[in-house]
């Protein structure tokens, strides 16, 4: 664990760039720290190809005292117009490779600890995948969700373009990584709260609004439901959703904190492509709703 001192700062959250968008490239472009202290947390989705996951880290690390990133489903596709066409697990470690070079923190990495504002605060980034237990209302198995999935035409693209390798499935994957992250969490010291930075929810109770609930299954893994307080966690950090807010699930925050596509961001009326201050905690920070997602013209359903 590396412990880093923190000045005046704040510990800020951003996820869902979609840099392939030119009007989100143009929002990173414009992104900027509020004091030379900040830190900036990246939970997925930055791009689906490496010139832009590149492009976009490089950018942010240039400008941000800290960047931790936790991957996305999109970062972790072989995408037909990616000159990179590694799969799986050696996808994963070339984008970890990369973001050493850039000085982003990785989930591969040591967790910092923020003595900043708010802290002393453990800040993980994790990676941990899904494993098809969100499944839709009356199905009891992966096969049952899938065929009800297409059956709705809801399914997201990660069927196509995510591959495991060399794990026979994902959700063998996502096993894999909830006990390994799951024994580094757990050797953390004892009197240390945790910010926890992943691209899916710990918890399902986020998936509740979705239009389309059937797209749970590929929003995370029942084995985390309790990790909110096995691991004293503070915040949880997540994206993936598109429905920026924040939510309390038994007395622990939870924090959306995707910017999505412009066809969704236009819709809000905040100012598009601004992080969610993680610390120090705002004061009134309550359940900021925003119009359930996705819908059939996100680009993760196909």
């Amino acid at each position: 664990m590396e412990s880093t001192a923190g000045g005046g700062g704040q510990l800020l959250a951003i996820s869902d760039l979609h840099i392939g968008y030119p009007e989100n490239r143009a929002l990173v472009e414009g992104l900027r720290p509020g004091s030379d202290d900040d830190w900036l947390i990246v939970a997925g989705d930055v791009a689906e190809t490496f010139a832009d996951i590149d492009w976009a880290l490089g950018t942010l690390a240039g400008r941000f005292r800290k960047v931790l990133w936790s991957p996305g489903n999109h970062e972790l596709w072989t995408h037909p117009r990616d000159p990179v066409t590694l799969r799986g697990v050696a996808r994963y470690e070339h984008l970890v490779a990369r973001c050493r070079e850039l000085g982003v923190c990785t989930p591969e990495d040591p967790y910092p600890v923020w003595h900043g504002p708010g802290g002393p605060v453990v800040v993980a980034p994790l990676f941990l995948l899904y494993d098809y237990s969100f499944l839709p209302s009356g199905c009891t198995t992966k096969d049952e969700g899938l065929a009800y999935a297409h059956g709705t035409g809801v399914v997201c693209n990660d069927e196509y373009l995510l591959h495991p390798d060399p794990y026979p499935t994902r959700e063998a994957w996502c096993r894999d990584r909830v006990a390994a992250t799951g024994r580094r969490l757990a050797a953390l010291p004892e009197d240390l709260p945790t910010v926890l930075i992943n691209h899916y929810p710990l918890d399902r109770h986020p998936t509740d609004v979705l239009w389309y609930p059937e797209f749970a299954m590929w929003c995370g893994t029942a084995l985390t439901a309790d990790w909110h307080h096995r691991f004293r966690v503070a915040t949880m950090v997540y994206g993936h959703l598109h429905i920026p807010r924040t939510t309390w699930h038994e007395g622990v925050r939870f924090e959306e904190v995707s910017v999505g596509y412009p066809r969704e961001w236009r819709k809000r009326p905040d100012p598009p492509g601004r992080p969610r201050r993680i610390l120090p905690t705002e004061v009134g920070t309550g359940d900021r709703g925003a119009a359930p997602g996705p819908g059939r013209d996100r680009g993760d359903v196909r």
